[in-house]
């Protein structure tokens, strides 16, 4: 195929070819046209006028040829203004492309500092409300008389020992001298999955420590990753929801707390089946979320269909499930059901004492409830 350019070329070729043909064409006609004149009427030939009318009609096409040739040219001169104006238009583009990418970058820049400024402003606040409170109470602190430091020892005690949750326990299983087998059977059948536990370690470690800055971030961002490799319905999101709801717990964020739990509740019900130990480990760490709001009566039934897994799966004489009954006893303590309690308690300590031997730490406990319980 013929370039534009070779096409343009050859048209200008066979419009200066046409013209001369013309020119010719008009020499000719002229000459026959003045032979005809000199002769009459009856010397006039018809072979003269034959050839006369022939010349016309080449003429004819001639013009015709080279309107068309001139309408091609106008056509190529008219698509090269056209080829002109669209690689203008083209530059402009690339030009408003640039300068939209460089509008975008600087709006990025504005957005990241604005987002460190209102992060800023948030941590002002919170340690502004801190002071606040801190202030309005130190005038209590300083009427009030002093506390029983018996009793408030007492109670803080029965409270950090009865309300563990699940994940805050492997915190202390699975530190190096202590096997994942061993791990596994202590919780029952429940484990944190190994790619989360060096993970679940470190935040528990920056949760102790206050560093809820540190903890909170990792958390979010470990459950993102965990969703977007493995989709929201899947064990291990339900184990870092669980994670992230201990953080948020101990910051006394207790709605978005429960709220990861129960949703933690779902996938594993779904995912694992609903007498699943982790299900019971979920179960009980919503107990224990609501036991520490004194929402004594919405614990209580989350503890006990918690016992009633662990009862199911492991036994009715394994160490989870006695562990289970302590929290179900005070539970029901704080609601005045004291015969529930003394039974749960009675319970839980003969299977310590028949699982772990009378001398385990546990026993102890249990005993020294039972007899705070008898008075």
């Amino acid at each position: 195929m013929l370039s534009g350019e070779e096409i343009l070329c050859s048209t200008r070729q066979v419009i200066a070819g046409l013209e001369a043909l013309r020119g010719e064409n008009h020499t000719l006609l002229d000459n026959l046209q003045e032979v005809l004149e000199g002769r009459t009427v009856a010397e006039s030939g018809s072979v003269e006028q034959e050839k006369s009318g022939i010349i016309r009609q080449s003429l004819e096409r001639i013009e015709l040829g080279l309107g068309e040739a001139q309408v091609m040219m106008a056509l190529s001169a008219h698509l090269g203004s056209l080829e002109a104006e669209k690689q203008k238009l083209r530059t402009q583009v690339r030009r408003l492309c640039q300068e939209n990418q460089w509008l975008r970058d600087e709006l990025a820049g504005a957005q990241q500092r604005l987002q460190d400024r209102e992060q800023v402003v948030v941590t002002l606040e919170e340690q502004n409300r801190h002071l606040q409170f801190m202030s309005s109470i130190r005038k209590y602190d300083q009427e009030s008389p002093p506390p029983d430091d018996k009793e408030t020892g007492s109670t803080k005690e029965s409270l950090d020992y009865l309300f563990p949750t699940d994940e805050e326990e492997q915190s202390q299983i699975s530190q190096p001298h202590g096997s994942s087998a061993a791990a596994a059977a202590q919780q029952g059948g429940y484990e944190i999955p190994a790619r989360l536990r060096t993970l679940h370690n470190l935040v528990i470690q920056y949760a102790s420590q206050g560093r809820y800055e540190v903890a909170v971030p990792l958390c979010k961002q470990a459950l993102e990753d965990l969703e977007k490799s493995s989709g929201h319905s899947h064990p291990d999101v339900a184990t870092m929801l669980n994670i992230l709801a201990l953080v948020y717990r101990d910051q006394n964020k207790y709605k978005e707390a429960a709220n990861l739990l129960n949703d933690a509740l779902a996938i594993r019900e779904k995912t694992l089946g609903i007498d699943h130990p982790a299900v019971a480990a979920t179960l009980n760490n919503l107990a224990v979320l609501y036991g520490k709001r004194g929402k004594y009566k919405e614990a209580e039934p989350l503890c006990k269909r918690a016992l009633d897994i662990r009862e199911k799966v492991l036994g009715m004489d394994h160490p989870d499930v006695a562990k289970q009954l302590n929290n179900l006893a005070l539970l029901c303590q704080n609601q005045g059901k004291y015969q529930e309690v003394e039974q749960y308690y009675e319970r839980a300590l003969h299977i310590y004492q028949s699982r772990l031997g009378p001398d385990d730490a546990n026993v102890a406990k249990t005993k020294n409830n039972l007899v705070k319980d008898g008075e």
